[in-house]
């Protein structure tokens, strides 16, 4: 069975490198250093424009994933956007602050998103129990989960994701992310039982002092490459 690539961009350039690439789908953000954020509709619209599925990320900030009112409105009216301009899908995540999955806002988010595919993001490593919170995901009627086992890698989580793909048991997949690189997404996959993978893909760009010297960035940005890409491919499909 084919493993399917997904690839983060958060730029133009990045949507460009996916699709030379041959990535089977975008997951879109803004703000990737921050983990991603959600991104501009203009973004949306190029990335849409590919003909590649673009699954975008709703996440209205940085930091935790713990929302009040007015922020769960927001990435409400984010998702319908998102879905108005042609996304296949959108990632999303809530947290209560004991960091169990925040069960109302992700009913919310499902009914908002319709039959649009439903991706829990990896906020699910934050959980106190992995294996319950996929439980739940599959009674909230999410399709995907992107997680690395709760671990800073999916290398390091492969055996955690292995129990998360039991667990799921075929009603939703699980994405393994963090850390893929051509040498080890063969293993990732073998060791954890996923069928789907996501990674940046990325490269470090050429610094800029005078950008850091006024605050304007905290170093670099990486780059998606579209060489990375087409190796993470080989690999995969050496493996196959």
């Amino acid at each position: 069975m084919a493993v399917t690539l997904e690839i983060c961009v958060d730029d133009a350039a990045g949507i460009a490198a996916a699709a030379m690439g041959g990535a089977d789908r975008i997951e879109l953000c803004s703000a990737l250093e921050l983990g991603g954020l959600t991104p501009s509709p203009a973004l949306i619209e190029r990335a849409v424009a590919t003909g590649i599925p673009v699954h975008a990320m709703i996440r209205p900030r940085a930091g935790n994933f713990v929302y009040d009112t007015d922020e769960l409105a927001l990435m409400a009216e984010d998702i319908r956007h998102a879905l108005a301009l042609g996304a296949a899908g959108v990632v999303v995540g809530a947290l209560r602050p004991d960091d169990t999955l925040d069960s109302r806002a992700l009913t919310r988010f499902r009914m908002v998103a319709r039959d649009a595919a439903l991706v829990l993001h990896r906020a699910i490593d934050l959980v106190p129990d992995p294996i319950a919170a996929v439980e739940e995901a599959c009674a909230l009627g999410f399709d995907k989960i992107l997680s690395s086992g709760q671990e800073a890698t999916a290398l390091a989580g492969a055996l955690t994701l292995a129990r998360m793909v039991d667990a799921a048991h075929g009603r939703l997949s699980v994405i393994a992310g963090s850390g893929l690189a051509p040498d080890n997404v063969a293993r990732i996959a073998r060791v954890s039982g996923v069928r789907e993978v996501h990674g940046s893909a990325s490269e470090p760009g050429r610094p800029d002092p005078r950008s850091v010297a006024m605050g304007f960035s905290a170093g670099p940005r990486r780059r998606t490459s579209a060489a990375l890409i087409r190796r993470l491919r080989a690999a995969i499909e050496e493996s196959a």
